[in-house]
């Protein structure tokens, strides 16, 4: 009777270990994007697909999960950087999140920072599991102009 009652005090313990932002369904675009610029990516597993995999879409975890599967061990995946800073490292300082454009289930949503510079970074998402999850990220400025679903279509 013991083995019983220990599957279930592990059981216990690993759904109140889980992220908080995993449990979260944000109702609004702009609850999300808050919520994704506050969020401490120490949180998340390391066995997650990336380090925003709570926020993420299942496509998008998907496509980071594809990429890490078929990426040798030691290299980096397509995405070497921060998507969500736009960089390998800083913090996104000063972040105003503009008004969501909102058809069929899907958003698109500028944001904006300082991160040593001045970033504007493009966000689709999709409403997904009752709530909005990213789907895209792109930036547009600079040389190399970029978006994640573009990112890992090259590298396929």
């Amino acid at each position: 009777m013991r083995l019983p009652a220990l599957a279930l005090l592990l059981i216990t313990l690993s759904a109140l270990s889980a992220s908080p932002a995993a449990a979260q369904t944000y109702k609004t675009p702009q609850a999300l994007l808050q919520a994704l610029y506050r969020y401490d990516a120490a949180q998340t597993s390391d066995s997650a697909p990336s380090l925003y995999s709570p926020f993420f879409s299942d496509q998008l975890n998907a496509r980071f999960q594809d990429d890490a599967d078929t990426t040798e061990p030691g290299d980096s995946g397509t995405i070497d950087f921060d998507p969500v800073i736009s960089g390998q490292d800083g913090q996104a300082t000063h972040v105003e999140i503009g008004e969501p454009i909102v058809l069929d289930g899907t958003a698109e949503v500028e944001v904006s920072f300082q991160n040593s510079e001045p970033v504007t970074l493009y966000y689709t998402l999709v409403q997904e599991h009752g709530g909005w999850k990213v789907d895209d990220i792109a930036n547009q400025q600079g040389e190399y102009p970029w978006s994640l679903s573009a990112l890992f279509d090259g590298a396929q």
